[in-house]
């Protein structure tokens, strides 16, 4: 049975009960690249190893990630959709109760490794069973619903990760997984039916032989995991004065100049990269992954300032950009009702809107409040579901019902990554900033200038007061230190803010390329 105008794929199962199902376990997936973050000195303090070692955890699964993405939609279509997802959600599970169990850190990063194949291969088959759910005209809505999974989570994940771990243990951050991941997996299998034209197109491909692309998997995967390690421990290891960097990235610009021709001669390749060459789909790539960067790096560098230079705790933290998170929900019902409009004239409002968001953190200053933090997050929370949901129905624009399971590839593949590119850029802007500001102040420091002659010996007499004994002059020297470096911190935070509101902006001129997409009740875009 072929879908329809009115029923989509899956005939007269309510798509809203699918959607909710999908949305579930997404959300899970999604939740897990943010929520361990902040528990990465829990688990350095818990398991006896160095921060820089800890922070392996995230490093092993985004790389594992990564590489499932790009066969996921070979593994959907020569097992079933279905299928695939329900193995992907039983090892995430599965791999999430043994993370929480994990004895040691070499244990752990296994397990996660693990855990990152898994949700690597859930995401893009979710986002499919959810375009076959429902018909064209009603898929904006569909994705709305997905969409709270993948935009809220990320935002939820530092608040939970950090109360999980204030309260309890880091281990409840990955067993928490596990109660959600049975529910899904039973509920899953008994309520989503498979797709009767995608297990006719199963057989068929079992019939004609298994065709993997199994050097082009290897090429895709060395070029994507070397890429991953860079973006990831590129500002720890000090970039490209780091021969482990520089490996790796050789590593992977080698492997992508063999990747390319490979593909582009095979009848049947793994990734069509001639779908990334059309306007289209390939402006809606690029723009997914500016997209990846401002969630992705917003969602860690705004707590990870918070904690650093305001004293806040990790669960006060979180819940400073909880409020974002509200409202995204809130606006993705909004953005689903209005799918009507063009999604180049929404995309482009959400990409102004956040790239004001990204500029009014340039007011920041020492005593700015929780909810200046918390209402530039609102206002993020405003501009983002505007392009999320838009894109997402954009991308699948004009493609045949062979390339979806592709399709859903490439455009997660673009979030993971416009993610690690949007931390990279983050860490390393921080740091740069950080020592040209402080380059810069200290040249204001010095017994020639009378201000900080007069701030020093108000100190002095302060202190002096305070204490009979001591040093009152180093005690004052170090204190303005200290407000140096603060001032020095808040500086370059702002640069990077600044940068990534320069990303958002560059959304703008890509989504109005976008060609209209039409609205017709006949015209499928694949499904």
């Amino acid at each position: 049975m072929a879908a329809d105008s009115h029923t989509g794929e899956y005939g007269g199962v309510n798509p809203w009960l699918i959607a909710t199902l999908v949305a579930v376990a997404t959300f899970m997936e999604v939740l897990d690249t943010t929520i361990a973050n902040v528990a990465l000195r829990y688990i350095s303090g818990g398991l006896a190893v160095s921060a820089d070692e800890a922070s392996w955890v995230i490093t092993t699964y985004l790389v594992a990630n990564s590489i499932v993405l790009s066969a996921s939609g070979w593994i959907a279509a020569m097992f079933g959709r279905k299928n695939f997802f329900l193995v992907c959600i039983a090892l995430f599970t599965l791999s999430s109760l043994l993370c929480g169990l994990a004895w040691n850190l070499q244990s752990l990063l296994i397990f996660r490794v693990m855990q990152g194949l898994a949700g690597g291969g859930m995401t893009p088959v979710a986002q499919s069973i959810l375009a076959a759910a429902f018909p064209p005209a009603r898929r904006g809505q569909g994705f709305a619903l997905y969409g709270i999974a993948v935009v809220v989570a990320p935002v939820v994940g530092p608040t939970l990760g950090g109360w999980l771990s204030d309260n309890w243990s880091w281990h409840w951050c990955f067993l928490i997984n596990v109660p959600v991941g049975a529910v899904s997996l039973v509920l899953i299998y008994l309520i989503i039916p498979t797709s009767p034209m995608r297990e006719k197109e199963r057989k068929a491909m079992w019939t004609e032989g298994p065709n993997f692309d199994l050097t082009g998997f290897l090429l895709v995967a060395t070029c994507l995991g070397a890429l991953e390690v860079v973006l990831d421990r590129g500002q720890i290891e000090d970039w490209f004065s780091s021969t482990f960097i520089v490996t790796f990235a050789a590593l992977s610009i080698i492997s992508a100049m063999l990747f390319i021709p490979w593909e582009l001669t095979r009848k049947q390749p793994l990734i069509d990269l001639r779908m990334l060459a059309g306007r289209q789909f390939g402006s809606c790539f690029v723009i997914m992954l500016a997209t990846g960067a401002l969630l992705i790096a917003t969602t860690q560098m705004l707590p990870q300032l918070l904690q650093e230079q305001y004293g806040y705790t990790a669960t006060i933290a979180g819940l400073s950009i909880s409020p974002g998170g509200l409202v995204t929900m809130f606006m993705m019902v909004v953005v689903g009702r209005i799918s009507f409009v063009q999604p180049r004239y929404l995309i482009a409002a959400g990409a102004t809107i956040a790239t004001l968001a990204m500029f009014d953190l340039w007011r920041m200053s020492p005593d700015a409040d929780f909810w200046y933090f918390a209402w530039s997050r609102i206002y993020l929370g405003i501009g983002l579901p505007l392009i999320f949901i838009p894109i997402t129905t954009a991308s699948y624009d004009g493609i045949p019902p062979d390339k979806t399971d592709q399709a859903s590839a490439l455009i997660n593949l673009a979030r993971n990554f416009g993610g690690s590119v949007g931390v990279a850029i983050g860490q390393t802007v921080l740091a740069r900033r950080e020592q040209f500001h402080q380059s810069r102040l200290v040249e204001h420091i010095g017994s020639w200038n009378p201000v900080y002659n007069d701030t020093l010996n108000h100190l002095q007499t302060y202190f002096r007061g305070q204490t009979a004994t001591g040093n009152v002059s180093g005690t004052s020297t170090a204190y303005i230190g200290r407000m140096l470096q603060g001032q020095v911190a808040i500086m370059a935070y702002i640069d990077v803010f600044v940068v990534l509101a320069g990303i958002a902006a560059l959304i703008v001129p890509l989504a109005l390329s976008l060609r209209t997409v039409k609205r017709s009740e006949k015209q499928m875009a694949g499904h």
